[in-house]
This record gives C-alpha cells, sequence and structure tokens, in this order.
C-alpha cells in the first residue's frame, strides 16, 4: 500500500479510476475538468504518479494503471468513504456535505486512524450515498452503472444521485429516489426516451438526462429474471397424461 501519497495525487488517481474502470484510458483534458486544475498541472501531476510506478501515460494518448496504482486508488476511495461515513453517522452531516467536507481532511489522516474509525463505525458496508466501502485486499470495486443503462426486469438499490443541482435533487426525492431505495425498470422507450421505473410500489417516469445522473448497484439482469420466471412457468406447467 502507498502510504506517502500527497492530497493531490490521491484526487487524482481517484479521477483516474473513475475513468478508466470500464477499461477506457483517461485523458488529461478530462481529469483536469474533473480535478478542477489546468491541463498543465495534471499533466506534471500525471508524471508524477508515472515516476513513483503508479500510472502508465503515453504522451498525447491516455493514463491508465499500473496494478500498484489501481490498488492505491482503491484504498483512496476506501479512506473517503470511511470518513464520509464517520462524517455522517458521528457528527450527523447530510451525505452531500460529508462528501465534500471528507476531502478537506481525509488525506491528512494516518492509515491506523482510518482503520480504527472502520472499526468504531462497526465496519461499515457502504458509505452514506449507498457505495460499497471496499476491503483493504479488493482489486476493484463493484460496478455502479447509471440508472439509464438498466434494461426492463433489472433491480437495483439507488446508491446516489450524481447531481449537486437543487431542483434535481428535490425532482428525485419527491419521485422517492433516494440512497438505499430498490427500483425496477419496467419500461426503456427507444431513442433516449425515459425510463418508467417502480419504486416502492408506484410507478415512476424518468427523464434519460436526469436518469444518467442516478447510480445504483444491479441487484437482478433482466436474464437472471427472466430465467427464474421460466422456472416458475415449467414448475407450473401440468405434465402430460399418460
Amino acid at each position: 500500500m502507498t502510504t506517502d501519497l500527497t492530497k493531490s495525487e490521491r484526487e487524482a488517481l481517484k479521477a483516474i479510476y473513475r475513468f478508466t474502470r470500464d477499461g477506457s484510458e483517461a485523458h488529461t483534458g478530462a481529469l483536469a475538468e474533473r480535478l478542477g486544475l489546468s491541463p498543465g498541472t495534471v499533466t506534471t501531476l500525471v508524471k508524477r504518479l508515472a515516476d513513483r510506478g503508479l500510472v502508465d501515460h503515453r504522451p498525447y494518448q491516455g493514463v491508465t494503471f499500473t496494478e500498484k496504482g489501481r490498488r492505491a486508488a482503491i484504498d483512496a476511495i476506501r479512506r473517503h468513504r470511511i470518513v464520509e461515513r464517520f462524517l455522517a453517522d458521528m457528527l450527523g452531516y447530510a451525505w452531500n456535505e460529508a462528501d465534500e467536507l471528507a476531502v478537506a481532511f481525509e488525506h491528512e489522516l494516518p492509515d491506523e486512524v482510518t482503520r480504527r474509525l472502520y472499526v468504531a463505525l462497526h465496519r461499515p458496508a457502504t458509505c452514506p450515498h449507498g457505495f460499497p466501502i471496499p476491503q483493504p485486499e479488493d482489486d476493484e470495486l463493484p460496478d455502479t452503472p447509471e440508472l439509464y443503462d438498466l434494461e426492463p426486469g433489472d433491480v437495483a438499490v439507488v446508491a446516489v444521485s450524481g447531481s449537486t443541482d437543487a431542483e434535481i435533487l428535490s425532482f428525485l426525492g419527491n419521485l422517492g429516489v433516494v440512497p438505499g431505495v430498490e427500483v425496477t425498470v419496467l419500461e426503456k422507450h427507444p431513442f433516449d426516451g425515459p425510463l418508467v421505473v417502480e419504486i416502492d410500489g408506484k410507478t415512476r417516469t424518468i427523464g434519460e438526462r436526469v436518469a444518467r445522473q442516478v447510480y445504483v448497484t444491479r441487484t437482478i439482469r433482466r436474464s437472471a429474471a427472466r430465467r427464474e420466471d421460466n422456472g416458475d412457468r415449467r414448475t407450473a406447467t401440468p405434465e402430460p397424461a399418460d
């Protein structure tokens, strides 16, 4: 585990992980926008990470992780989510406040303090947003797709809204789309049309733009649901008479 990373290096690792978890490369322009830094500053930062053996960077192309870098990124995400949980559970901050405040001091905590916080919080499974807290030995995080990526028949648990827009958050809250709630996709209209979902027994319609700002943890895939339904039908079908 890499323990002497700076705040900017850890934040860069977390951003690179988000851009590369699907096998893509992270580009300095996208990283600069995500981190709120100039492209030149990000290029220097990426070079430092490459010199430490955490990333591979090819000029004018993209950034990818080494194995050591991926583990360091997941450790940084784990640290962030534990601190968020502490701020929410022990100090009473709302989940969006906990996210912002955690960045301010999580990087100053020794690893031992982070471990003790985790134990004191009774080893929580998720951060306040509903995202899973990885274990130290994990080399990957569970997939948390956008709600709009789901298909009819899929069932998922809402992790968090990726939006900070107060109107969108209020709209989602009125629909019942909040962290921890279960969502079943009933319909997905073509050509970037809206999703029709079921939440707490109520049918709701969510447009594509908003549905792309909600992250979920899928619990049932459409194919699995179909296999289960087919199995039920086979069980219910009477045997032919002799």
